[in-house]
């Protein structure tokens, strides 16, 4: 057994190397859901649509590597970025770093296997139909809340003490 400390909880998020940073994704897809914003207010609230690319079992993005060429407005999360979308979900890896929280049970780099986040009902998986089969002006009817709700048993530990 190590006591070696987890480079999440030992690292702040522009520290991270590139592999540790995409380690962070836990693979819900959450972030690639299609969002709408109120022009007035600036109120933005998560559809059920999920992102062309976006396979909706795996919840993971069909090319990923090569994205911006098929989606050019896909938002890169970045270490600078992070602080500025308001919109990232409470259970994103990326802002409970950001906030000095723990990770939930779930996390693969918790539970060691990518699949618990499906498991554990949090991510996209199921739950989407493709931006490709829905007209422009229905998605509206599509928003949802569930991408914002945390159950209790969800809760990660208390922020991390510096």
């Amino acid at each position: 057994m190590t006591d070696e400390i987890p480079f999440w909880k030992s690292k702040s998020l522009t520290e991270m190397s590139p592999s540790e940073w995409e380690s962070l994704c836990d693979g819900c897809g959450l972030c690639c859901l299609n969002k709408l914003e109120e022009w007035d207010t600036g109120d933005v609230y998560f559809t059920s649509i999920r992102c062309k690319l976006m396979d909706g079992e795996s919840c993971r993005c069909t090319s990923y590597p090569n994205r911006w060429d098929f989606v050019p407005d896909c938002v890169q999360l970045t270490p600078e970025k992070v602080p500025e979308l308001e919109w990232l979900p409470p259970t994103c890896a990326y802002r409970l770093v950001k906030d000095g929280r723990d990770l939930y049970w779930w996390h693969p780099l918790i539970s060691g296997d990518p699949e618990t986040v499906h498991i554990a009902g949090v991510s996209a998986q199921g739950r989407t139909v493709s931006e490709n089969d829905v007209e422009l002006d229905d998605f509206e009817d599509y928003v949802v809340d569930w991408p914002l709700t945390v159950e209790d048993d969800m809760l990660p530990n208390p922020p991390v003490k510096s």
